[in-house]
């Protein structure tokens, strides 16, 4: 079991963390506040995360209804515990959203972008991998970290790689006027910390994608944070863009967790903008691969990654969460020299960060993992019977009418 003060951010006691947690007595997912220790069931007054962070304030309202509380309902150690176990029997932590969409941010980091180029052009064979690192490192001169996307010494990069032969699609998000944003999941699809997640049977390379994910507002204020993993299957969408639904969209592909951490008085969207996100991989064959993602080096600032996700174009009434991109792209060899790394069955999956704990998952094939089952139907007809019951419909009068579940 992971210790609980790694799972905690390191000023836990400041914190304001929100998830949810499955309560096998209720038959269904609870909005829960996490205060070190101790776990407090929010569901009376919030039915779903996503119409809780849609609150003008959603810390105050979670703090406040703490306040409330004679005394938790479980212990974090416990529901921990139990999710780390697998043991679905428990009450046990779940991915932290809920109704949100999840989007991702594709090559907004240089160095990762460097590296989807060569992915692209060894057309999923690590073996060419290599020699590709050698030319497109060769042809840029040395490095395009901190050139604007979009800027006039973008445009001249595009030129130099276009002469070389190695402009790129991926190259066209990671340095030209749009980013990439994609759908990573489906709403209810994620999984949260210690349950397994999936590679497809198919792919022979693979690795993990250690992001920090920016949670939403409808109106499209960033009101929390976690830690996501975005798995990436480099063999599929190296084959082809195209394949990019195939390569991420799988079952429990999508990670997320341990809470979301929400922004307040003394933890901002600006506390993020030189975090350090740190991986690190343990295989059961004893190899480990180590990581670290630093936000300082995004090549664009979370606002521009949420304004071309959201905005007059595009409307999302729940929220949704976004993952931000990766730095980190492995290629340090695992077995044979010039393979490269991908991952095995049993590897244990950890990324951490000081302001947002620690989510931590065992590598699965999609295949055989427990399928997802639970949708919006199913939630609906759960938040149905919890209401019919007296529980779960009574919002704080700071919440926006229309934003809870109606029964």
């Amino acid at each position: 079991m992971t210790e609980l003060e790694n799972i905690l951010p390191e000023d836990a006691d400041a914190a304001v963390l929100v998830g949810r947690v499955w309560d096998p007595e209720a038959g269904g997912p609870r909005v829960v506040a996490v205060r070190g220790r101790d776990v407090y069931d929010l569901q009376e007054g919030a039915p779903t995360v996503a119409g809780l962070l849609a609150t003008p304030d959603p810390a105050d309202v979670v703090r406040r209804a703490v306040a409330r509380h004679d005394a938790p309902r479980w212990s974090t150690a416990e529901v921990v515990e139990a999710a780390e176990a697998g043991d679905r029997s428990r009450p046990h932590v779940l991915a932290p959203i809920d109704l949100q969409v999840v989007k991702a941010c594709g090559v907004t980091f240089v160095e990762s972008m460097i590296e989807r180029v060569i992915e692209e052009r060894a057309a999923g064979d690590p073996a060419r991998a290599a020699q590709l690192r050698e030319r497109v490192g060769a042809a840029l001169g040395g490095s395009l970290d901190g050139v604007r996307p979009g800027s006039a010494e973008a445009e001249k990069a595009k030129a130099v790689l276009k002469e070389e032969g190695l402009w790129s699609q991926y190259l066209e998000v990671g340095i030209g006027k749009d980013p990439e944003v994609f759908s990573k999941a489906p709403v209810l699809a994620s999984v949260g910390h210690g349950a397994k997640i999936g590679i497809l049977d198919a792919s022979e390379w693979n690795n993990p994608e250690p992001e920090l994910v920016l949670v939403v507002a409808p109106d499209g204020r960033a009101v929390g944070a976690a830690l996501g993993n975005d798995v990436n299957l480099r063999d599929i969408e190296g084959r082809s863009a195209l394949l990019l639904g195939k390569a991420k969209d799988n079952n429990a592909s999508c990670a997320l967790g341990p809470f979301i951490r929400l922004f307040d008085g003394s933890f901002t969207l600006d506390s993020l903008r030189n975090e350090e996100i740190l991986l690190d991989v343990l295989g059961a064959d004893g190899f480990r691969l180590e990581g670290r993602n630093s936000l300082a080096h995004i090549s664009r600032p979370f606002e521009e990654l949420i304004s071309a996700t959201v905005g007059r174009h595009h409307q999302y009434p729940d929220g949704f969460a976004l993952f931000t991109g990766t730095l980190f792209a492995p290629v340090q060899d695992r077995g044979e020299p010039g393979k490269g790394f991908t991952h095995q069955v049993g590897d244990r999956v950890a990324i951490s960060s000081p302001r947002l704990g620690t989510l931590a998952n065992v590598v699965g094939r999609c295949e055989d993992l427990p399928p997802w089952e639970y949708g919006l139907g199913e939630f609906f007809a759960y938040l149905t019977r919890t209401a019919l019951r007296g529980n779960g419909m009574s919002w704080s009068s700071t919440a926006p009418a229309g934003r809870g579940v109606e029964a």
